[in-house]
């Protein structure tokens, strides 16, 4: 059977996660993607080929005049509804492409769960151009959070809490992002958590959760995750209930949520499988297949009634950062190790001698570090002191 991925540029998931799952199963793979040689460093047994996979029209093209697909699949964020379209046309299994679109635009997110009457939050779109100094026009509701309308991974997230604060901020992101339309809505109070579901439009898995802890304001850098087994029932009724409203039910979806006194309110919701390597955290924990299970359910096949998950793991995942600048001169290098019971693994995601700006977002990853065990205090505390021993220099 012929699977095809699309690809922006390389990452944890597809490299370590689902293109050794697509060869578990037997599949042949063609990776499509616009940066070809990022992939061959990577993958040189893997065939590529180079298309523009933001446009579903170049990648429907490119697959009529190659080999005739059983799949087509992408973890990318930013390619959910173009895969949507491509699996649609040649009559595959595949997500919705309207929902695919829905999750990935927030401002049509927002309409769609207000609309429905299951969460409302204010919310107004800025578009390039738009005069921010005219008050009259804009309905901001104050402190609120800027961010692109079809961004990702925090990256250009701020909150701001007056129109002095709105001009600057909007201003810094478009000279960044000329053309992007951007999305102004409440600050929304609460813990952050996440929930991971697998779909394959008939039934639903809840594989647990995380609860976020982020950098101070006014940024939103996810800094550390820990694995939350099963949130309550009715937070996590909530969250389906507005899954149900976004026609999300089909392979891997990350959402995000406040919760509030109670009450739920998405932040985002990510088409496909949880990123910055909480994939690979969530298969060794779990102990299921999970990416040969994404990966099975494009191809047409029903989930099992029971994925026959641990229920017993307890996991932290952390993330040093970049606090400015500069070259980085000194670091650790990868690490796995065994201690008291937790299984830690470390990696790099900057290497020595490379000079990077401040994004204040996962770009200021400086490594990874993911830790399992059976008690959630002692993987905590083996987390704490590992980065404890740990230096990263950096010269500006």
């Amino acid at each position: 059977m012929q699977m095809y991925v699309l690809a922006l540029n390389p990452t944890d998931s597809v490299t370590e996660g689902f293109l050794p799952a697509a060869q578990r199963l037997g599949l042949g793979i063609t990776l499509l993607t616009d940066q070809p040689q990022a992939h061959r460093d990577r993958h040189p047994d893997i065939e590529i080929l180079e298309c523009d996979v933001r446009d579903h029209h170049a990648i429907i093209t490119r697959i009529s005049a190659h080999h005739t697909p059983d799949a087509v699949f992408s973890n990318s964020d930013h390619l959910q509804t173009q895969t949507a379209l491509a699996a649609e046309f040649f009559g595959l299994p595949g997500k919705s492409w309207p929902s695919a679109l829905r999750t990935k635009d927030k401002a049509q997110m927002r309409r769609r769960l207000a609309a429905a009457g299951v969460c409302t939050v204010r919310s107004i779109e800025l578009t390039p151009g738009q005069d921010l100094t005219d008050p009259t026009g804009l309905d901001v509701p104050y402190p609120c959070v800027v961010k692109p309308r079809e961004g990702v991974a925090s990256e250009d997230v701020v909150r701001v809490d007056d129109s002095s604060g709105l001009i600057h901020h909007t201003t810094e992101i478009w000279s960044r992002r000329p053309g992007a339309t951007l999305v102004a809505e409440e600050y929304l109070p609460g813990e952050l958590y996440t929930l991971e579901t697998l779909g394959d439009g008939e039934r639903l898995h809840v594989l647990g959760g995380f609860h976020t802890e982020l950098s101070p304001l006014p940024y939103f850098i996810e800094e550390r995750l820990s694995f939350v087994p099963a949130h309550p029932k009715p937070i996590i009724d909530q969250v389906l209930a507005q899954l149900v409203t976004l026609g999300v039910g089909f392979g891997a979806c990350h959402t995000e949520f406040v919760v509030h006194e109670g009450r739920v309110r998405l932040i985002e919701v990510n088409y496909r499988a949880i990123g910055d390597q909480c994939d690979l955290l969530l298969a060794e924990l779990l102990g299921i297949p999970l990416f040969d299970l994404i990966l099975s359910t494009h191809l047409g096949q029903p989930l099992p009634r029971d994925l026959a998950a641990r229920t017993d793991g307890a996991a932290t995942l952390a993330y040093p950062c970049a606090d400015r600048a500069g070259t980085l001169t000194a670091a650790p290098g990868p690490a796995d190790i065994a201690i008291g019971g937790v299984q830690l693994t470390y990696r790099p995601t900057r290497r020595t001698g490379e000079h990077h700006e401040l994004h204040h977002t996962n770009r200021d990853f400086l490594g990874i570090v993911r830790a399992i065990g059976t008690d959630q205090k002692v993987v905590d505390q083996a987390v704490d002191d590992f980065l404890a021993r740990q230096s990263w220099e950096i010269t500006p």
